[in-house]
């Protein structure tokens, strides 16, 4: 479906991890170490703006289309302007879903980014809550044999 479970905020972090300039090719090995340049943290590559920065796993499937899949955690921001077009974590009548924000005539519309699922418009009386907008998504590898 797309639903969210909060994990909760992040905080700072000083671990700093190597980061390497060049772009790896899939299909080729690159010596990288011959291009490391500089320490990272993680804070500073997802631009991570802690208290107003949590996070999120995901379950279902419905958000697919963007590269958000079951299992994934979003880092997800409060302090991003909740637009139209951006995919947010939203309840919607006490569900929370992650959805991209739509707009339809004067209708707000939350949308899967998967065609087995049909929108969910918003309708007069529903109580919709935006809690934050999607920065990035970790997508976790599964295990090979």
């Amino acid at each position: 479906m797309g639903n969210a479970i909060i994990l909760g905020p992040i905080g700072i972090s000083t671990t700093e991890l190597s980061f390497y300039s060049s772009r790896i090719p899939a299909g080729f090995p690159s010596p990288a170490l011959d291009h490391m340049e500089q320490k990272l943290s993680l804070d500073e590559l997802l631009d991570i703006d802690a208290p107003h920065t949590y996070l999120v796993r995901v379950t279902g499937d419905s958000m697919t289309g963007v590269g958000i899949f079951d299992e994934d955690i979003l880092i997800v921001s409060r302090a991003i302007t909740k637009k139209i077009g951006r995919i947010v974590v939203a309840d919607l009548n006490g569900e929370t879903f992650v959805k991209r924000l739509t707009q339809q005539d004067d209708q707000y519309v939350l949308r899967s980014e998967n065609p087995k699922y049909p929108p969910r418009y918003i309708m007069e009386g529903d109580e919709l809550v935006a809690w934050g907008v999607v920065k990035a998504n970790v997508h976790f590898q599964p295990p090979h044999a």
